[in-house]
């Protein structure tokens, strides 16, 4: 796969998109794309933390919804998550990008991909070559073998996968449908976001990153 192809074709999906070799650029490109002073918000991201842009974000000239500190009430928490949405600006990651130019994204509490889809006046995605698959079949693969069991590790999630690093679904030939999984009541596996052709151009910029970041 041509990521010549992928900058195209998320481009005629009317998303900016770029491309850079390494996180440190990420990070710089992402900051540019941030007006000083922005409300900022984001979902949870290993890349985001892997590229230093959340730390950035914390720490620069941004108002920054942080849905994550410890102090926090339950209460609070919530309030944070409903005013991300919001946001001049939201930050994320994508579980996969397939050639076609679309992003596919799998939640659980779903706070990412509704965001995603309505709401701040800007997204920006940054995510690693790692994330990039020739078809939608293959993103929802990649979800089932690798971002799901991963994150669910990470959150410490009671599920199938988090013991046998994969989706239940490939045990019973139904990989690739997509919604397929298990009944656990720590399933992250519960809203499907593919994101193809928006009205609003521009308003989603993609930033591929030349190197393998996050899940």
């Amino acid at each position: 796969m041509k990521i010549e192809n992928v900058l195209n074709a998320l481009r005629q999906n009317k998303m900016d998109a770029y491309y850079v070799d390494t996180k440190e650029e990420a990070r710089a490109l992402a900051l540019s794309l941030i007006p000083e002073g922005a409300v900022c918000a984001s979902g949870g991201s290993v890349t985001l933390t892997e590229t230093g842009i959340l730390d950035a974000v914390k720490s620069g000239n941004y108002t920054y919804i942080d849905r994550y500190a410890p102090d926090l009430t339950e209460e609070e928490r919530a309030d944070a998550v409903a005013r991300a949405h919001h946001a001049d600006v939201y930050l994320m990651s994508s579980n996969a990008i397939t050639e076609n130019g679309e992003l596919y994204n799998v939640d659980g509490n779903s706070n990412r991909v509704s965001a995603l889809v309505l709401g701040p006046k800007s997204v920006i995605v940054v995510a690693g070559v790692n994330k990039l698959v020739p078809t939608l079949d293959d993103a929802i693969l990649r979800v089932k073998t690798v971002a799901a069991p991963k994150n669910t590790v990470r959150l410490a999630c009671a599920t199938p996968c988090a013991k046998t690093g994969h989706c239940i679904s490939l045990d019973t030939g139904h990989g690739t449908d997509m919604t397929k999984g298990c009944a656990s009541p720590a399933r992250i596996c519960c809203n499907f976001v593919v994101s193809a052709q928006q009205r609003h151009q521009s308003r989603i910029k993609v930033i591929l990153v030349g190197e393998a970041l996050g899940y």
